[in-house]
């Protein structure tokens, strides 16, 4: 089953599932990670995309899973064929991975009160929300996630490539870096598809006492990312990386 839709869409699913499920495990009332922090859930974050990538490499991708990072590379390379194939995957993908949290922890829903953190564990939130500077959080967030990956695949940097798992460990480890550094301030999303897919799942699911899928806030980390990865795709093009 190796093709670049499959690739996308299960590795993008293994992306939200370690990911979301993280924040989960945080978040959610009576869980044994609950309280435990924001560095446990950066460094969630950092092996979930490893697990990820390696996951749709595997299976014939590119390994995007990230309609930013879809659009950047296709800016950067002018190739646009397979963005709609791509981003379809991703999408469908996340939506599959969050509804996979939703099971994993399903007696944990009705156990937590608090509706921003049940949220929390399907899509991004700004800590104070000023849609402007939140969106150039997810615009710097996103340009530095897409150009420093460029950067790592670069001929420039390994004129021989990178030996084989290095650069999806150099990936996650830059996510991490991301989060530790730049995520306070809305999450960090750097990704449509990782907020979309699971805030429609929030929305279609019948969590007990969930509140809003804030949908006045959901274009942010739709609209700064790509804004952010087509900067980047700009650069890269310009710089010949």
């Amino acid at each position: 089953m190796q093709s670049a839709f499959w690739g996308e869409l299960i590795g993008t699913a293994v992306l939200i599932l370690l990911g979301n499920g993280v924040v989960a495990n945080v978040v959610l009332k009576r869980s044994y990670g609950h309280g435990s922090g924001w560095i446990v859930i950066t460094a969630g974050w950092c092996f979930a995309v490893m697990a990820g990538v390696l996951t749709a490499l595997a299976l014939g991708s590119h390994a995007h899973l990230n309609p930013a990072v879809t659009v950047g590379v296709a800016l950067a390379t002018g190739e646009w064929r397979q963005v709609p194939l791509y981003i379809c995957a991703q999408l469908l993908g996340a939506m599959l991975g969050a509804t996979l949290v939703w099971l994993h922890y399903l007696p944990h829903w009705g156990a937590t009160e608090d509706e921003s953190a049940k949220r929390a564990c399907f899509c991004t939130a700004p800590a104070i929300r000023h849609l402007p500077s939140n969106a150039l959080s997810e615009i710097i967030g996103t340009f530095v996630l897409v150009f420093v990956a460029a950067v790592v695949s670069s001929t420039h940097l390994a004129p021989m490539g990178l030996p084989p798992g290095v650069g999806p460990l150099i990936v996650g480890f830059l996510v991490w870096a991301i989060g530790l550094s730049l995520g306070g301030p809305t999450g960090y999303a750097i990704n449509p598809a990782r907020d979309l897919g699971p805030r429609i799942v929030h929305a279609l699911l019948p969590l007990p006492g969930k509140g809003s899928s804030e949908w006045s806030y959901a274009f942010i980390p739709i609209v700064g990312p790509v804004i952010g990865a087509l900067l980047a795709g700009m650069l890269v093009r310009a710089t010949a990386l």
